[in-house]
């Protein structure tokens, strides 16, 4: 048994230890809101916060993630309400949406650690991959939620 906290709540597995934690979280848990983008850690379409840091989930095994706080996009709110889903929104980031989740993962953890950045801090830690070429839009939103 693998013993995780997810967005604060414990949950006891009976899982293998190497199986990637996006994996556990997603067909164990139900919390789809994760995504598998490559299965290589390299678009960061799996990025949850693993004791508040952006981590790519699909090579990161469960046994690894023990005694430590995992966050998904579910844990930001119940309602869009989180200033950097607020910013999301209302640059109209989006195009197909299925890398956003960890986009705005990436964002509130770069916001977290840098809570002003420059146009060249977010072009240096966001590097997700955005099939459609969002950037400016992810730029704008990742300004605009820091001026709130």
């Amino acid at each position: 048994m693998i013993t995780i906290t997810v967005n604060g709540k414990r949950h006891e597995l009976d899982v293998p230890p190497e199986m990637p934690l996006l994996w556990v979280v997603r067909d164990e848990l139900g919390l789809t809101g994760t995504k598998f983008g490559c299965g290589v850690a390299q678009c960061g379409a799996c990025t949850m916060h693993i004791d508040g840091e952006a981590t790519r989930t699909c090579v990161f095994p469960v046994s690894a993630a023990v005694g430590k706080q995992i966050h998904t996009i579910e844990s930001l709110s119940s309602n869009n309400s989180n200033p950097v889903q607020q910013a999301w929104i209302a640059e109209q980031v989006p195009q197909c949406g299925y890398c956003q989740s960890g986009q705005i993962m990436a964002a509130v953890a770069l916001l977290r650690h840098t809570p002003h950045p420059t146009d060249a801090q977010i072009d240096a830690t966001m590097t997700n991959i955005c099939r459609c070429g969002t950037y400016d839009r992810i730029r704008r939103a990742i300004h605009r939620a820091s001026s709130t």
